[in-house]
């Protein structure tokens, strides 16, 4: 799937509406369209990176940026506790190739 065809990437360009709860230079948050815990967003970098074995050097910073975003909007939406999880190829569950970690909170 070519950046062109990628929603996250729509959705990062403003091309799709989404509901965005956080956004700043490296990533954008916005809710699941298919939540499964009380607060279940979606951590995305603005690098389109497909999956996480597609991880290059140098974008550590990146994936450290997500983690430390969801915490910081774990602590937003008042979750008591929460799980972070990144699908990694289809045979783990990811449909869209873009890298994304879901913070799902109670």
């Amino acid at each position: 799937m070519s950046m062109d065809d990628c929603l996250f990437c729509k959705i990062i360009n403003k091309e799709v509406d989404s509901e965005i709860v956080h956004e700043d230079e490296i990533c954008v948050a916005f809710n699941d369209i298919n939540p499964k815990a009380r607060v279940h967003l979606l951590i995305v970098p603005r690098k389109h990176i497909a999956k996480i074995s597609n991880i290059e050097e140098g974008d550590e910073k990146i994936m450290g940026h997500l983690i430390k975003i969801a915490k910081d909007l774990a602590e937003r939406f008042e979750c008591k506790g929460y799980q972070l999880l990144f699908n990694v190829g289809r045979e783990a569950g990811q449909i869209i190739f873009h890298v994304h970690l879901h913070l799902m909170g109670n």
